[in-house]
């Protein structure tokens, strides 16, 4: 009997680069996730073009026609239902979900974030850490609670700062290891073998 593969949306805003890991992945009908859905805030987001080749179905949910956070996640919630979403990554979506939204995934919702947490909360993480003289840079998967990329850490990836390093170049170096450690981590999530045990959904 083939065992349950996790049906999984990804919530895009840009190009989707770790979606694109995440898609590549789940090829595998071995991997315990599949990606069910790519959903986008924004009509226009270059990944919604790399789904649909993929013939994986996709929404938008446009968040100019709402009139509030809440009213947006409500809608977006609706969809993810339609498609019998069990597990979110979130991947380059650069909205703030509300409290009410973050405690309907709590346990079930991933974020990447490119530093090493609880360093360098927020944007401009590359730059925070060249100006800091950090000689330890990486990325973070982690369960997402309603403070800002606070959650639970599912699984870290480390880059040496080397000398000389531009944010760019930095930034690309954490960015290769992002598709890995996404992959591994919706990997472990699945499986059952990671846990949100926090309980802080809704704080």
């Amino acid at each position: 009997m083939t065992p349950h593969r996790r049906r999984t949306a990804i919530l895009i805003s840009g190009r989707g680069s770790n979606m694109r890991a995440l898609i590549e992945a789940a090829r595998d009908p071995a991997y315990p996730a599949e990606i069910a859905l790519v959903l986008s805030n924004r009509p226009d987001a270059p990944g919604l073009s790399a789904a649909r080749e993929a013939r994986i179905a996709t929404a938008i949910v446009d968040h100019k026609i709402y009139a509030g956070r809440e009213e947006f996640d409500r809608s977006m919630q609706a969809m993810l239902e339609i498609h019998r979403i069990e597990l979110v990554c979130l991947a380059g979506f650069m909205r703030l979900l509300s409290p009410w939204f973050v405690q309907q995934w709590q346990g079930r919702m991933l974020n990447i974030h490119p530093s090493l947490l609880p360093a360098y909360k927020g944007l401009h993480t590359h730059e925070r850490a060249l100006a800091d003289g950090a000689r330890e840079h990486g990325c973070t998967v982690h369960f997402v609670v309603a403070e800002l990329d606070s959650g639970p850490v599912v699984l870290q990836a480390r880059v040496p700062v080397l000398r000389g390093d531009s944010a760019q170049a930095l930034a690309a170096r954490v960015l290769a290891r992002e598709h890995e450690a996404y992959v591994e981590a919706l990997r472990l999530v699945a499986e059952g073998h990671a846990h949100n045990t926090s309980g802080r959904g809704d704080d």
